[in-house]
């Protein structure tokens, strides 16, 4: 059985449960994570936010003629 028929198979408040779990692990991970970094000294240097920064796309607008 695959995870998605399992999870089919639960009853409605069973899933609702489990997607509310999921939610909250997922907003907890986000929180939680800067702090971490910071703690285990894996927080980015400026040389490393630079460097990110000249690979981010950048976008330029071109202005289109208008049509007659």
């Amino acid at each position: 059985m695959s995870i998605w028929q399992v999870y089919r198979g639960l009853s409605p408040k069973a899933r609702i449960g489990v997607g509310a779990g999921l939610l909250l692990w997922g907003v907890v991970g986000l929180r939680l994570s800067d702090t971490a970094e910071e703690k285990l000294g894996y927080k980015a240097t400026e040389d490393d936010a630079a460097a990110l920064d000249r690979l981010t796309p950048k976008i330029t607008v071109v202005e289109r003629q208008q049509q007659p």
